[in-house]
């Protein structure tokens, strides 16, 4: 009887464990796994300072990887180089040359006047993710080779302002994936942004509003039967598609801008991203921000990051280095990563 009743307790003992351990477990977002999640941790160390909350910031140096309207707002010509330092092998670089274009008006003979009317941009970039040293092995766990893989994105974006307030912009994205010896995949994908300022006043200040729909087609087709032959299959991944919606604020002298901004999927993931950057002198700004603050899944760890920003004139090229540190939850170290952007 004794030793029934041991039983018993032990059962119940580890039952109530099992019960406590099954809601411990953490939840899951889809998104975590879905493909393409290098091209959405960001670009440039300016963004990923403000936590990515750049759908509607339009001053200093942009990127129409956050809204494609942003071309319009790019000043003069600009180069964008970043490197990443991340954990785990991983590799994460940015380039972008973008130009502005401005439209002015004519007189009554078709002469061009000093009057601008309208303005346009265009942006062409890359950003670039690796994964290196990868431990190869075959089925008796005897070491083979080490192997690499390669994701990349090549975009082209262009916008306009046909309107004083309000600005439109379209981004085609070229996806090339080597994830293994004989299997690639490529895909085309579209993203469209829209831009309106909403207040402008000396006294309150600017606010400026931004819509964003990424990832539009965007997929990646696997085709394994180079490696497995009759026993490989097609697979089609699909990108999740992103709506965004961000809103700017900035004070009069615009010396402070706060950001935030609100995106959802169609995997059922809402996120809220806050980012601010302040200009303690001309030359000099400081940056914060929250990135993954998922609405729907307190289990997922939000991204704290901050950093900060120098400008400098040299040889009548003005230069910009940008530096941002981003915590990463589930990585043994977080990234740090550097921008340098020079105006032309």
């Amino acid at each position: 009887m004794k030793k029934l009743k041991l039983s018993l307790v032990i059962f119940f003992i580890l039952l109530f464990a099992d019960i406590n351990f099954s809601f411990a477990q953490p939840e899951t977002s889809k998104i975590s796994s879905s493909p393409g999640a290098f091209s959405r941790m960001g670009f440039g160390a300016r963004g990923m300072a403000m936590g990515n909350a750049m759908t509607s910031v339009i001053s200093g140096s942009v990127s129409p990887y956050y809204n494609p309207s942003l071309n319009a707002f790019v000043d003069d010509n600009l180069i964008h180089l970043g490197y990443s330092f991340l954990a785990l092998d991983r590799k994460l670089n940015f380039v972008q040359l973008s130009k502005k274009v401005l439209l002015y008006k004519r007189d009554e003979l078709g002469n061009k006047t000093d009057e601008v009317y309208s303005s346009a941009g265009i942006s062409v970039g890359l950003i670039n993710s690796s994964v290196d040293n990868i431990d190869g092995r075959d089925r008796s766990g005897i070491q083979t080779k080490t192997y690499s893989t390669s994701e990349n994105q090549f975009f082209l974006s262009v916008s306009i302002s046909p309107f004083d307030r309000l600005t439109f912009g379209i981004t085609s994205k070229y996806y090339h994936y080597s994830l293994f010896e004989k299997v690639s995949s490529k895909s085309l994908g579209f993203d469209f942004g829209m831009i309106y300022r909403a207040i402008e006043s000396d006294k309150i200040g600017k606010v400026v509003v931004g819509t964003f729909i990424g990832d539009i087609n965007s997929k990646y087709r696997w085709d394994t039967a180079p490696v497995y032959e009759q026993e490989g299959k097609l697979t089609i991944d699909k990108f999740p598609l992103l709506t965004r919606i961000g809103v700017s604020y900035y004070l009069p002298n615009e010396n402070l801008i706060a950001a935030l901004d609100f995106e959802s999927t169609n995997l059922g993931t809402k996120i809220l991203r806050f980012g601010t950057e302040l200009v303690l002198i001309d030359f000099v700004r400081i940056r914060l921000g929250i990135d993954r603050l998922n609405l729907e899944n307190s289990d997922m760890i939000p991204k704290i990051s901050l950093g900060f920003g120098l400008r400098h004139n040299l040889y009548d090229y003005d230069f910009e280095l940008n530096y941002a540190f981003v915590t990463e939850p589930y990585s043994p170290m977080n990234q740090h990563i550097i921008s340098l952007g020079v105006k032309l």
